[in-house]
């Protein structure tokens, strides 16, 4: 839902940052429902993140290529 959301205010944001004849109050008025947006849109993102984190076991990171040769630094 809050994707959606989301996704419906930048359509309008980007129709007011495309008329020249909108008000700095109009403006203003679309960043902070863009910064309230982002904020319900990271809060999910970091809830699920933690979740799927929170009952996997984390593989170890891949090795890092080797330099021609084969040769470690």
């Amino acid at each position: 839902m809050q994707l959606g959301m989301a996704a419906d205010l930048l359509g309008h944001t980007d129709d007011l940052l495309s008329d020249r004849t909108a008000t700095p109050e109009q403006l203003r008025h679309a960043v902070a429902r863009l910064a309230e947006s982002l904020r319900e849109v990271h809060r999910v993102a970091r809830s699920r993140g933690a979740r799927l984190t929170a009952g996997t076991v984390r593989a170890e990171p891949p090795e890092r290529a080797r330099p021609a040769g084969g040769a470690r630094h």
